[in-house]
């Protein structure tokens, strides 16, 4: 007679706690034990299915599977990414205006729901559902996050509208096949042998040994970083100048990765759209910023779409989460002893989903406090968009008569 309540006890107890596999391979134990009428009273108890556990009969026969997997190969429904092949990509593309995440960490998370973005897909054509939605997250490197990160204090009524509108230029311009880039500055780092934030392998008992204060060394002293990210490629460029972070030095960089990626890249380039933030050496309201810009629209022929993200929103910025934080990553525990020590781990920095960077170093002189006058404003050909015009403007070259500077 089979004992139905003292198996009962051991599928609470034991089996109700194991995997997929450790199931089923303990419900055909247990029928196996119980003898005739064993199957259908086990699965009964532990609600399995009787083929379930036919299965796993046979599994305690054959060969141990390799460790981790619960699942002989090629069991199992091939997964969504392989079935259709633009829904990783066309969910990227949902998530990211309305991305949130730390400019310093890889990780992501976003502030629609599962249920909204399956819609929006289905909206694209594809057949999901919102828990298919919920796998697929981290694998893109997204998660759910406690909303301490999302407070900014006080908002501006159009931010959410900006996203959108930024959104929509930078979609326009890939279709055009016009390069996108996203600029910002870095912040500075010390140059010597000072400690490095995170944690690296290292032999046991012997860390490596940095000086105990952070004192700016006099010779070394510190280096800029300022960044380029190519949205489109997944590529970036970082000009690393020793001297201030100003305008002049922002647009110098932009010139450089035009100079050694852009051209090559966007042979047939009319356009350039920028993405930045609204503060800093980039800033909406820095008249030296639309000066070069203008100066470098002149010299290259390029019409420049300018977007800058609204105040206190810097996170948002493409180069915070899909270069910057790469980079601190790559040199994380590691002083950086020197400025070639710096310009070689940005320049080694690399992620899975093929982010490649390039850096050198800029050892030019940038002055700082230069003053623009109204007047030289006046020469600039400058016109805001109808949608926020201080957040969102175009710089056409201008012909040779009219240049100033």
């Amino acid at each position: 007679m089979i004992d139905r309540q003292a198996i009962r006890r051991r599928w609470e107890a034991v089996g109700s706690k194991l995997d997929e596999r450790g199931r089923r391979m303990f419900a055909s134990g247990e029928a196996l034990v119980a003898g005739w009428g064993g199957v259908e009273a086990v699965s009964e108890i532990t609600g399995l299915a009787r083929s379930t556990i036919g299965r796993g009969k046979k599994e305690l026969k054959a060969a141990p599977l390799p460790k981790g997997r619960i699942r002989r190969g090629g069991a199992g429904r091939p997964d969504l990414s392989s079935r259709d092949a633009t829904l990783v990509e066309d969910l990227r593309s949902v998530i990211e205006p309305a991305t949130l995440g730390d400019p310093m960490r890889p990780m992501l998370w976003v502030s629609k729901s599962h249920e909204k973005l399956a819609v929006a897909l289905q909206k694209k054509g594809h057949e999901i559902s919102a828990s298919s939605v919920k796998r697929l997250l981290p694998t893109l490197g997204y998660s759910r996050q406690s909303n301490r990160k999302a407070d900014e204090g006080s908002k501006h009524p159009d931010r959410n509208a900006q996203f959108e509108h930024i959104n929509a230029k930078v979609v326009a311009a890939q279709a055009a096949g016009q390069p996108v880039i996203s600029v910002d500055t870095k912040k500075k780092e010390l140059v010597g042998n000072y400690k490095n934030g995170g944690t690296d392998y290292r032999p046991k008992g012997d860390p490596r040994r940095v000086k105990v204060h952070d004192f700016e060394d006099k010779e070394l002293g510190k280096v800029v970083p300022y960044g380029v990210y190519d949205i489109s490629a997944n590529a970036g460029w970082v000009s690393v100048g020793i001297n201030g972070d100003t305008a002049q030095f922002a647009v110098a960089s932009i010139r450089r990765w035009l100079d050694v990626m852009g051209r090559e890249r966007y042979p047939d380039a009319r356009e350039l759209t920028i993405t930045a933030d609204g503060g800093g050496s980039n800033g909406s309201r820095v008249r030296l910023w639309k000066v070069e810009l203008q100066k470098f629209a002149d010299t290259t022929g390029l019409i420049l779409h300018v977007h800058h993200y609204p105040p206190g929103t810097s996170k948002w910025n493409k180069i915070e989460h899909r270069m910057f934080c790469h980079i601190t990553q790559n040199w994380r525990a590691r002083p950086l002893t020197d400025r070639l020590a710096v310009v070689e781990l940005i320049a080694a920095t690399t992620t899975k989903a093929g982010l490649k960077v390039e850096s050198a170093l800029d050892t030019a002189t940038y002055q700082k406090g230069i003053k623009v006058s109204d007047a030289e404003m006046k020469t600039l050909d400058i016109q805001g968009d109808a949608f926020h015009p201080e957040w969102n403007y175009t710089i056409r070259p201008r012909s040779a008569s009219n240049q100033r500077g």
